[in-house]
């Protein structure tokens, strides 16, 4: 049964205020007893009557109230604080340990897990967003023609970003474009972005988070209806191509990394992904590095290959070894000369070991190629050339 509520009416009287309400009095004790409840009143366990009289006792002596400050401090450094949010990795533990007791009707293709897990990760830092936040500015930052290369925007704009850039792969599966008639010219995933800002009245507003988020749904809702029967699908980024199954990784590293750009300019915490996800993205840019090597050779960007290097296609050539340390670690053979080349330990010129994490903010271009690799052995050339292929991957 509801209990009656006191008004005024009821009464004749308003009610009294909180500091109004009795105190309970304070017991009457002995110096002693009280700098013995001192810490028991520091970790908040008294009774309301021995706060009282501990309370009452520390405004008339100074040892115990010195004391008393001491052992606050004490306490405020034995508790941890804890974070109110969720854990990032609540929502992937959940779903495997669901889908372990049934599985999907419908199972979603092994390479398009990354991306899934990145977007929700994204979407759910901007769940809490207000304007503020929203407008926050961001810098977008890669490499170009070997140098540093930024672009100025705001949280909004990232997310405008991202939606263009994806719109590549769901024109590719007969999904509608967010550009619409936009022309994008170039058609790569900056020119398609200039395009989206250029199109906006106003800049971009916490309303871009709606149609990037139906779009990822989307995305992996097709891929998965497929059943992963168009993974080689190609997917055009206008300059350069990737299948399906790799531009689903491609776009989850994106993803990652202008994450991190939003939660840095609004000064959050931000994880890496899990370690089997990362290791899947490190492992896509050791896969393009070959051909990326090639490319740079031929704009005279990279060492050119002598004579005595050249082999034929399918054949062992000069090798980096790349290691990868911690976080979605491995080794990967790197083919300097020519993508048609195999790696081989056999002739192996140099090796270079970077962090899991470092090696993909050097791939993303937030990193130099002069700070990146914390080990290094062989030709130097060699490195050099890998360092700086690697920081050509990035783009805005």
């Amino acid at each position: 049964m509801p209990l009656p509520r006191a008004s005024v009416e009821d009464t004749g009287h308003p009610l009294p205020a909180l500091d109004e309400l009795p105190r309970p009095a304070p017991l009457v004790l002995e110096h002693r007893v009280l700098k013995a409840l001192l810490g028991a009143w520091a970790l908040a366990a008294c009774s309301a009557e021995e706060t009282a009289a501990v309370e009452d006792h520390l405004g008339e002596c100074g040892s115990c109230a010195d004391e008393a400050l001491r052992l606050r401090g004490a306490v405020g450094l034995l508790q941890r604080p804890e974070s109110l949010d969720l854990d990032p990795g609540l929502r992937t533990r959940v779903l495997e340990s669901c889908l372990d007791r049934r599985p999907p009707r419908i199972p979603m293709p092994e390479w398009a897990t990354a991306y899934d897990a990145e977007t929700a990760r994204l979407d759910a830092l901007l769940q809490d967003f207000g304007d503020a936040e929203w407008h926050a500015p961001v810098r977008l930052r890669w490499f170009e023609a070997d140098e540093a290369t930024s672009r100025r925007t705001t949280v909004a704009g990232v997310i405008a970003h991202l939606l263009s850039v994806d719109g590549l792969v769901a024109v590719a599966l007969g999904l509608d474009d967010p550009l619409g008639k936009l022309p994008a010219d170039p058609a790569t995933p900056a020119g398609r972005t200039e395009a989206y800002w250029r199109a906006a009245h106003f800049p971009p507003t916490r309303s871009v988070r709606a149609p990037w988020r139906e779009q990822s749904h989307d995305l992996v809702r097709t891929v998965s209806f497929t059943g992963g029967n168009h993974g080689r699908l190609p997917i055009s980024y206008g300059d350069f191509e990737l299948p399906l199954h790799d531009a689903m990784l491609d776009r989850a590293f994106e993803c990652w990394v202008h994450a991190e750009d939003i939660a840095e300019a609004v000064d959050y915490p931000y994880a890496p992904p899990s370690g089997r996800h990362l290791n899947r993205m490190i492992d896509l840019a050791a896969r393009m590095l070959p051909t990326v090597l090639a490319t740079r050779r031929r704009a005279g960007l990279a060492t050119p290959v002598k004579g005595r290097h050249l082999v034929p296609a399918g054949e062992a050539g000069r090798s980096l070894r790349l290691e990868i340390e911690g976080h979605g670690g491995g080794e990967w053979l790197i083919s300097l000369d020519s993508p048609g080349v195999v790696g081989s330990a056999e002739r192996e010129v140099a090796h270079v070991a970077l962090d899991g994490v470092e090696f993909c903010q050097l791939a993303a271009g937030h990193v130099s190629p002069e700070e990146a690799a914390s080990g290094q052995l062989g030709d130097r050339e060699a490195i050099r050339d890998v360092l700086f292929a690697t920081a050509s991957l990035s783009r805005m």
